[in-house]
């Protein structure tokens, strides 16, 4: 009756991949856990601790000297490399549960707008330039537009105030989002609605590679509460991920946080959620209802913190994860139970910018039975994450369309 547990915190890189100056060179000083631990202070002055993501083995992936050297649990702990071009949580999420997403389209929005209009025309809206920017206004409220948050060409955006309009129903953001996604080339397009600090225009910028989009971080969605989000991702054979190869063998699956938002699983059981209270609670509640099972967990607001390049605001939620995993190890005790804690990309708060961060991330592996720690090689893709799940499953690794099991995981 053995669980799998995989914690993704989204964000959380240890150290820059060796391609990760490409395209902004500054990036191969990027380090999220390092930079969070040496410059996030509490409200009482101290540097966040960790105690839970040491005994995980975190200090033997990163030299960080405020994290422990060795542990006691039975944890193997390594790096993974991403194992696709960016640094996007979407791909990250469809590497990790199994999807070959090595060759995802890297395109502007500029290149596809007579495309993406007569998409959307056709649909019956109504569509504008931007003042004469390579940027679409839909009904004369909604922005379709290059997303600024990831790297040049990975996603496209459209977004709009739920004060002007609602987000689902016909007409609505999520509606031309998703006629947008039927002519875009690239990994996502997201629909993203909430309470903006003015008309969204005000904040409407030139990105990277050319790209123009909104702010979104400037515009005041992610601090203003009630921020809705959905990711339509790319056609992939989702059949041959880790959520459907579980619900195919008659495990429960449980989705919480942003990853009921992106991973595809009829069968499963979501609850989506923002604050990390509550992604925790859901998390802790899944593994509680007992029984055998695959539960995936996404904390988000270590990736809206690195985006708002608030370095104190990261160290108190990976405090809060950290306390959450407490909770965590105390349940999965079976010889057979798996919790993996790992991230998609990194988000380093402390870089100079508001985009991801690539580097490795973590991946933490506790195993309930096994023998003492030990440090894993580096892995070349976060696809093996999914297939070392699958392995302690039972399921087997070949039905993902990429990945192998880490040995000794």
């Amino acid at each position: 009756m053995a669980k799998t547990v995989i914690v993704v915190i989204d964000g959380f890189g240890v150290g820059a991949m060796p391609d990760a100056g490409t395209l902004r060179p500054g990036d191969t000083a990027a380090d999220t856990c390092g930079h969070v631990l040496d410059q996030a202070h509490t409200p009482a002055g101290r540097p966040p601790r960790l105690p839970v993501l040491g005994a995980l083995g975190l200090g033997l992936v990163h030299p960080h000297p405020g994290l422990a050297r060795s542990t006691r649990l039975p944890v193997a702990a390594g790096r993974a490399a991403l194992g696709y071009p960016g640094a996007d949580t979407f791909a990250g999420h469809q590497t990790m549960m199994g999807a070959d997403f090595s060759r995802v389209a890297v395109a502007r929005l500029a290149d596809h707008l007579d495309q993406v209009a007569g998409a959307l025309t056709e649909a019956g809206h109504r569509v504008e330039l931007l003042d004469r920017q390579p940027l679409l206004v839909v009904d004369g409220a909604v922005l379709v537009h290059d997303n600024l948050e990831a790297d040049p060409g990975i996603n496209w955006n459209a977004s709009g105030r739920l004060d002007d309009l609602a987000f689902d129903g016909p007409g609505g953001i999520l509606a031309i989002a998703r006629t947008v996604r039927t002519v875009a080339p690239v990994a996502r397009v997201i629909a993203v609605g909430g309470h903006a600090d003015g008309p969204l225009p005000r904040f409407v910028r030139a990105g990277e590679g050319d790209t123009v989009g909104l702010d979104t971080p400037a515009s005041g969605f992610y601090r203003n509460g009630g921020l809705r989000v959905r990711h339509l991702g790319a056609p992939l054979d989702h059949t041959r991920q880790l959520p459907e190869l579980a619900a195919r063998a008659g495990l429960p699956v449980t989705l919480v946080g942003k990853a009921a938002d992106i991973l595809a699983c009829e069968a499963a059981e979501r609850r989506p959620a923002v604050p990390t209270a509550e992604v925790l609670a859901h998390t802790l509640d899944a593994v509680r209802a007992g029984g055998e099972g695959l539960v995936v967990a996404n904390v988000q607001e270590t990736d809206l913190a690195g985006h708002q390049q608030d370095t104190a605001r990261y160290g108190q939620v990976l405090e809060q994860v950290d306390a959450g995993l407490a909770g965590l190890l105390s349940l999965l005790t079976g010889d057979g139970d798996r919790l993996i804690v790992t991230g998609d990309h990194g988000n380093d708060p402390a870089i100079g910018h508001a985009h991801h961060t690539r580097e490795y991330v973590p991946v933490l592996i506790h195993r309930p039975g096994a023998g003492p720690a030990r440090r894993l090689p580096d892995t070349s893709s976060l696809a093996d994450v999914g297939a070392t799940a699958a392995a302690a499953l039972g399921l087997a690794p070949y039905g993902l369309a990429t990945g192998t099991p880490i040995t000794g995981g």
